[in-house]
C-alpha cells in the first residue's frame, strides 16, 4: 500500500475520501479521483476520519495475491458504517476493479460505483446514478475514454508533481498482469506534456516526474524511437523548472540517446530507476523480459560512463517459478556488478491472472525466505558503501515535507539530493520551506540515507517554496480543508517496511 488519502464530514457539504492501493500511477490517479471530486463539490474533509466521509473511495491494485482479500475485509469494515448512515457511498475502482468487475458487487453487495482504470472521470456521474436510482453502477471501459491529464487534478505537493506522458504496456512479462487491467500503451502529444509541465512551472512546482507504465517505451505509439530522449531535452528548456525525474522505464528501451539526453540535460536529475528482477538469462527468458543479463549490465556501465554520479535504483524479484540456486546467484552476481544505491527486493507471489502464477517449479516459502534474506544483506551492504562515499560532498537539497520521521525531536529537516537519496540535515536558524533549495556538506552515512550535521552552508528561497507557503495559507484560511500529504516522488532510501511496489506496478 502506497498511500491512504483520509477525510470525513465537514458540515453539510458532501465530504470524500480516497484509499489509494499500489502505484505511482494508482497515486497519481487518485489525485485526478480527488480533483473530479471536488469539482463536483465534494470536500475532502481532515485526516483520519476512517470510513467517516459521505464517499469512501477505493483505487485499487491487482499485482499482489492477497489484493481482494485486503479489498473485501476493508469493505467489510465500512458495511456497518453504511448500514448506520444512509446516504453514504462506496466506489472501488482501479486495477482490481476492472479485473473482478461484477464480482466485487456480488461479494459486497454494499458497494454503490465499480468503475476501471479507463473511465475514471465517470465516478461522479456514477455516484449520482447509483444515488438517483438506489442500485449499484457498474461501468467499465475497455479502452481510455480520455486522457487522465485532461481530468481535474488535486495536486498533493505545491512543489513537486507527477506528470503522466503515457498509460498500458505493451510487455508480455508472465508475472505482471498490468497490461490486461491497463490496456496496450497509449502516448500522450508532446505538445500536451510540455504545456502541461509549463502550467505546473507557472503555479510554483519545481520538480517534476514523468510517468509511464514503460516511461522509455514513450513514442512507440506516436511512430518516434526517440521520442523520449527528445522529450528530456525539452524539459531542460522550460524556465524555473529545476529538476526533472522519470519511472519506471525497461532496459528493452533503454536507448543510447537517453543516456546523452540524461547526461547533457542539466535539470535531469543523475537517478536511475531500472528494473532487473532476475540476473539469470533462463529466469528472465521465462518471465518473457526481452534483455539478458550481459545487456543490463552494459546500459549500467554506459550510464556511469556518462554520468558518474548517478544513483541507480531497481527491483528484483525473488523466487520466481523454476529459479534455482545457481539462478539466485547469478542475481547476486548482478547486484555486485551494478552496486545498485538501493534495490526494491520482493519474494514472487502468484498473481491470479499470469501465467506465471500457473507454472511448474513453484518456490517453496522457505527457500524464497532464504535467498530473500540473502539478497537485502548484499544490498544493505552494498547501500551503505555506496552512502559512504557521499561523506564529504557538498549537496544541494530541496527541502521536502514529511520525509522525515524525526525531524521534531532531532531539531532537523529533511531533503532530497539531486540523485533523490533522503538527506537528514541541521534546521538553520533562518526560515526554510518545503520547496527551497539549501547547500550542506554530507558527515555520515546510514544505509537508507545522509545526514549534515554541520551548518547549512546557504539556503534559496524558491518559487517553490512561495508557492507552498500560499498553499497553506490559504488552507489555514479554511479550516475544513485538511493539509495535504507530499505524494513526492518514488524513493531510494527505502523506509522501514520494504515498501510493496516501487517503479511502475512493481512489475517493469
Amino acid at each position: 500500500m502506497s498511500s491512504i488519502d483520509r477525510s470525513q464530514s465537514v458540515g453539510g457539504t458532501r465530504t470524500y475520501e480516497v484509499r489509494t492501493y499500489g502505484c505511482q500511477m494508482n497515486v497519481h490517479d487518485s489525485e485526478r479521483l480527488a480533483g473530479l471530486l471536488e469539482d463536483a463539490g465534494y470536500v475532502r474533509a481532515p485526516e483520519g476520519s476512517d470510513g467517516e466521509a459521505d464517499v469512501v473511495v477505493f483505487n485499487t491494485c491487482a499485482v499482489r495475491e492477497n489484493a481482494d482479500n485486503k479489498l473485501y475485509g476493508n469493505l467489510g469494515h465500512l458495511a456497518p458504517k453504511k448500514a448506520a448512515r444512509p446516504g453514504m457511498q462506496i466506489a472501488v475502482g482501479g486495477c482490481l476493479a476492472q479485473k473482478d468487475r461484477d464480482t466485487i458487487v456480488k461479494k459486497a453487495p454494499w458497494v454503490d460505483v465499480v468503475f476501471g482504470t479507463h473511465n475514471i472521470g465517470k465516478l461522479p456521474v456514477l455516484l449520482e446514478r447509483a444515488r438517483v436510482q438506489e442500485e449499484a453502477q457498474v461501468e467499465i471501459a475497455e479502452s481510455l475514454e480520455a486522457f487522465p491529464s485532461t481530468l481535474p487534478t488535486r495536486r498533493e505537493s505545491a512543489y513537486a508533481a507527477w506528470v503522466s506522458i503515457s498509460v498500458g504496456c505493451n510487455n508480455t512479462c508472465t508475472f505482471c498482469i498490468v497490461p490486461a487491467l491497463r490496456g496496450k500503451e497509449k502516448d500522450r502529444r508532446p505538445g500536451d506534456i510540455l504545456a502541461e509541465i509549463e502550467a505546473l512551472v507557472a503555479e510554483g512546482v519545481s520538480e517534476i516526474t514523468l510517468l509511464g507504465q514503460n516511461v522509455n517505451a514513450y513514442g512507440s505509439d506516436i511512430g518516434d524511437r526517440e521520442a523520449f530522449s527528445k522529450l528530456l531535452r525539452a524539459c531542460g528548456k522550460i524556465d524555473g523548472l529545476e529538476r526533472v525525474r522519470f519511472t519506471s522505464p525497461h532496459p528493452r528501451d533503454f536507448t543510447d540517446d537517453v543516456i546523452a539526453a540524461m547526461a547533457e540535460t542539466p535539470n535531469v536529475m543523475p537517478q536511475l530507476h531500472m528494473p532487473l528482477q532476475s540476473g539469470s538469462d533462463p529466469v528472465l527468458k521465462a518471465m518473457r523480459r526481452s534483455y539478458r543479463q550481459e545487456r543490463f549490465l552494459g546500459i549500467i556501465e554506459k550510464v556511469r560512463a556518462a554520468i558518474p554520479h548517478a544513483a541507480i535504483s531497481t527491483d528484483i524479484i525473488v523466487g520466481f517459478p523454476g529459479e534455482t540456486e545457481e539462478d539466485f546467484e547469478q542475481t547476486l552476481h548482478v547486484v555486485r556488478e551494478a552496486r545498485f544505491a538501493q534495490a526494491f527486493t520482493f519474494q514472487y507471489s502468484k498473481r491470479p491472472g499470469t501465467p506465471a502464477a500457473e507454472m511448474d517449479g513453484q518456490i517453496p516459502k522457505k527457500v524464497v525466505q532464504e535467498r530473500y534474506e540473502r539478497l537485502v544483506a548484499l544490498q544493505e551492504e552494498i547501500s551503505w558503501e555506496e552512502n559512504k562515499k557521499q561523506v564529504g560532498r557538498t549537496l544541494e537539497l530541496m527541502v521536502a515535507e514529511g520525509e522525515g520521521r524525526k525531524d521534531d525531536t532531532t531539531h532537523r529537516l529533511s531533503g532530497r539530493a539531486p540523485d533523490n537519496r533522503l538527506v537528514h540535515f541541521t534546521k538553520p536558524d533562518q526560515e526554510v520551506r518545503p520547496g527551497d533549495v539549501v547547500t550542506v556538506e554530507i558527515t555520515y552515512a546510514a544505509p537508507h540515507h545522509l545526514l549534515a550535521e554541520g551548518p547549512v552552508l546557504d539556503v534559496r528561497r524558491t518559487r517553490a517554496g512561495d508557492a507552498w507557503e500560499k498553499r497553506n495559507a490559504e488552507k489555514a484560511s479554511k479550516p475544513s480543508q485538511p493539509a495535504g500529504v507530499l505524494l513526492g516522488l518514488p524513493r531510494v532510501g527505502v523506509p522501514e517496511p520494504l515498501p510493496v511496489a516501487a517503479g511502475g506496478c512493481g512489475c517493469d
